[in-house]
């Protein structure tokens, strides 16, 4: 099963079998669905509040709010947040605590996603991240958790969200319980895991190698950044030389690991950890976009920013918009800041304040590896010696079953995750001859499964000034690694490079590459992480010559510069598209401005064109029939629009192209997706026609050319197109194929009755655009859907002369309540590529408010 549909499937069976008979009156329906909505005008009496807290709400429902004190400014947003998106917040905490199952009953797949993040232990890592926490930081999480709760307090479940009717029919649903400090903590836990970098490529090198017994061929799959042509974020007198750390690729797992025992140990962890929900990202084209230019190139005169995160998509959309003001801006009360934020978390995220914006993109830092550990009699091998596992028990609660038992047990190096669904115990495989013992299991290690300050970045970010700030906070980022862009209103720009990230030795003769892409003995302490990399070494500019920076998570600094961040990144086709088209307009003299930043985030330029076309138009077709798709690539100006019929070929033809080369090369559930870094691996063997990739395995006594792959493609997706969209190439479209379809997490898959499904999962839209395209909505070439999976969570561009003229779009809307005209009332916007006026001024906001509401102090 895909990994989106483990836990959709968790979450759909649980309703499916009781929501026909739950809406089968009108009358009933309007009552569960409608008697949730909160308020937005009027007053509301919210107990511990010191003060009178003002919300206005825009014609979008987009809440600004106002207090004297910042304990009474985020404890409104609690409030708020509640209002709009608790069932959110609350689906959110149950799964980040490892406690899905407490929420909808017996279901194998949410067991197993409790099973694996209580062995992580999400929670409690963020219970240590509590402790780390300043009194003020400490007292803002309190103070939002508070007006949460003064929200709950009073109201039946059925009153707070129209799923706990749903679920309630199905299995017992107690009132929601409390909300906790350390619940908004946990959820940076989430965050951290769905942005984590390059995990699915070390698996996927290790589990290649079972297919493809030869290292210098797996690393062709996995291609160096093509740095000649694609430009790393800064440039070489941005940094300062380092010695990078390399490692020989042409070595011989074999020395270490056998084929049949690798493959058994990582395929378990790869199952094991592919239980756990994507809360943010999944599929091809998570990343963002950002970038920043100078006022000596803008219309203003003062700089501009423009960002947006491309993450999974969803309804409610990921971001909730907000702004936070304190009425008198002063040491006690600093934040004046308007952006994203997200509900369960205080503060914003990303966004700007009075003097300083800022945007965000994954950095794809490598924050994580696999430990291969020899275990015995409950002790693992390290250097010859014995050390003893740290074991525990967790107690998984099932809504309407009984207790499960889980034991969970952990080396130096991390959790072992190697068939941790297997409840009765963790099977041992076999190692071979010259490795420590007989059978070994696997650890991970990630960053994130040691507290950190991330929760205090957050707040630090919202009252950075200058890039002395942004550095500061940077260094309280732990994780995720995030590229951070920044402007600020008295004219300067930069970057700066966050995130705790790992110092790996150089194993000299090591048997397996050191560098943290492959799997690494865990009995060796020669392989163990050697610290992290001090946060005043980490990349940064300010105010770099040639007038901008983008950072669209390609590399962060040119080969061997720099302290070693990651060998796997995006491939950079996405930034260096925006690079060409800045340094275009400033070669012309025509200045920057805020409308023509929103227009390159829509810009539908398909790299893939440019790499696959010549080669396509080049074969000689014998069938006219087929040779008709041909010409609409012939014809094409490269823009994956969603009227473009040559855009739907050349997805087809990819598509088909991907798996006649590498299928049989590939092991389960590794096919190729088609990301960017497909695009460099298929770049780079085209100009060779006899490669052996181009080969099919599964077709002895017949060896396949080049040639012979694309004529094969270019056929097949003519006669596929053919039999889904018709025999006309003019009835065509991208669009038609292409679909961005936000879905309610537990209302809106298969298995759930049409009517219900409609009204919880907002209109299908068809769209342009695609993966490693800057319009990157991006999609699985190996799921046999276009459909989109991953896209622009939001839009936004900040004018750093006149923070009034900014815009902003989210994806879907500011409810979380299906019910409410603000559920999906921006998706149509967004999928034109438009956005919406962003006022921040006290005048601003105030001429843009349609409800006002006041919150005012009561007695606990």
């Amino acid at each position: 099963m895909p990994r989106r549909s483990r836990l959709r499937t968790a979450l759909v069976v649980v309703a499916s079998v009781v929501v026909a008979a739950l809406l089968a009156t009108t009358l009933l329906a309007a009552v569960v669905l409608r008697r949730p909505l909160p308020e937005g005008s009027g007053e509301e009496t919210v107990p511990g509040l010191g003060e009178e807290v003002r919300v206005s709400r825009d014609a979008r429902g987009v809440p600004t709010i106002v207090a004297r004190t910042a304990e009474d400014l985020f404890a409104g947003q609690g409030y708020v947040s509640a209002q709009d998106r608790f069932f959110e917040m609350d689906y959110r905490r149950h799964v980040t605590a490892g406690r899905l199952s407490e929420l909808v009953g017996e279901n194998e797949e949410a067991l197993a996603a409790d099973m694996v993040i209580r062995t992580m232990g999400w929670r409690r890592v963020a219970e240590q991240e509590w402790e780390l926490l300043p009194a003020d930081a400490r007292r803002y999480l309190e103070a939002y958790a508070a007006g949460v709760n003064a929200y709950l307090d009073g109201r039946d479940t059925a009153a707070i969200a129209m799923e706990y009717t749903v679920l309630g029919q199905r299995v017992p649903v107690e009132r929601p319980e409390r909300w906790d400090p350390v619940d908004s903590l946990a959820w940076l836990k989430a965050m951290a895991w769905d942005l984590r970098a390059n995990y699915d490529d070390e698996l996927a090198r290790a589990l290649t190698y079972q297919s493809v017994p030869d290292v210098a061929r797996v690393e062709q799959l996995f291609p160096a950044y093509p740095q000649d042509r694609n430009l790393p974020i800064l440039d070489a007198a941005s940094v300062a030389q380092q010695a990078a750390q390399t490692v020989a690729a042409d070595v011989d797992l074999t020395e270490v690991l056998g084929e049949a025992d690798l493959q058994e140990a990582l395929a378990a962890a790869d199952r094991a950890l592919a239980a756990v929900p994507h809360l943010v990202g999944e599929g091809d084209g998570v990343g963002s976009n950002s970038w920043v230019v100078a006022g000596e190139h803008t219309a203003s005169g003062a700089p501009l920013l423009a960002n947006d995160p491309h993450l999974s998509i969803s309804a409610p959309g990921i971001w909730s918009q907000v702004g936070l003001r304190c009425a008198q801006v002063d040491d006690a009360c600093p934040f004046d800041v308007s952006g994203f934020a997200l509900a369960g978390l205080p503060g914003v995220v990303i966004g700007h304040n009075a003097d300083l914006a800022w945007g965000l993109t994954n950095l794809g830092a490598d924050v994580t590896d696999f430990f291969l550990e020899r275990v015995v009699d409950g002790e693992v091998v390290v250097d010859g010696r014995r050390e003893p596992l740290e074991v525990r028990t967790e107690t998984i609660r099932v809504a309407g079953g009984e207790d499960v038992e889980l034991v969970v047990r952990a080396t130096r190096h991390g959790p072992l995750v190697s068939e941790v669904l297997d409840v009765d115990g963790v099977s041992r495989v076999p190692v071979p001859e010259g490795a420590p013992g007989r059978r070994f299991e696997v650890a991970l290690s990630w960053t994130a499964l040691q507290p950190g300050r991330t929760a205090e970045a957050v707040l630090a970010m919202m009252t950075a000034q200058d890039a002395d700030d942004v550095a500061a906070a940077a260094a309280l980022l732990d994780v995720p690694s995030q590229n951070i862009v920044f402007a600020t209103t008295d004219g300067h720009i930069g970057y700066q490079a966050p995130g705790r990230i790992p110092v790996r030795a150089s194993v000299p003769a090591s048997p397996v590459p050191s560098d943290g892409t492959w799997p690494r003995p865990g009995w060796d302490s020669r392989y163990d992480w050697q610290g992290y990399v001090d946060p005043a070494e980490m990349p940064r500019v300010v105010d770099p010559a040639e007038g901008f920076v983008v950072a669209a998570n390609q590399a962060v600094t040119p080969a061997g510069l720099g302290p070693f961040l990651a060998e796997d990144t995006d491939y950079g086709y996405r930034a260096q598209r925006i690079r060409d088209l800045l340094t275009a307009e400033i070669a012309a003299g025509r200045p920057l401005d805020a409308a023509g930043m929103a227009d390159l985030q829509t810009d539908q330029h398909n790299p893939y064109a440019d790499v696959l076309v010549p080669a396509l138009l080049e074969v000689d077709l014998e069938e006219p029939f087929v040779a008709e798709g041909q010409d609409l690539l012939r014809r094409w100006d490269r823009v994956a629009s969603a009227d473009s019929a040559a855009a739907a070929y050349l997805a087809a033809v990819w598509a088909d192209l991907l798996e006649l080369t590498f299928a049989d090369d590939l092991p389960d559930g590794h096919a190729a997706s088609g990301d960017s870094r497909w695009l460099e691996v298929v770049r780079t063997i085209l100009a060779e026609p006899t490669s052996p990739w181009w080969d099919d395995r599964s077709t002895p006594g017949l060896v396949e050319g080049r040639d012979e792959i694309l004529s094969r493609a270019l056929t097949d997706a003519r006669y596929s197109l053919t039999a889904t969209l018709g025999s006309r190439t003019e009835d065509w479209a991208w669009g038609k194929l292409h679909v961005a379809a936000p879905e309610h997490p537990v209302l809106g898959g298969e298995g759930i009755p049409g009517v219900v499904r409609s009204f919880v999962n907002p209109p299908a839209q068809r769209v342009g655009g695609g993966s490693s395209v800057v319009d990157a909505t991006g999609w699985d070439a190996a799921s046999g859907s276009f459909a989109v999976t991953s896209a622009p969570s939001m839009r936004m561009v900040v004018d750093l002369g006149d923070l009034d003229s900014s815009t902003w779009v989210n994806l879907t809307g500011t409810s979380g309540h299906p019910a409410s005209p603000h559920y999906d009332d921006q998706l149509p916007a967004w999928a034109r590529g438009e956005q919406f006026a962003w006022p921040f001024s006290d005048a601003a906001v105030e001429a843009d408010a349609v409800d006002r509401q006041t919150l005012v102090p009561g007695q606990d």
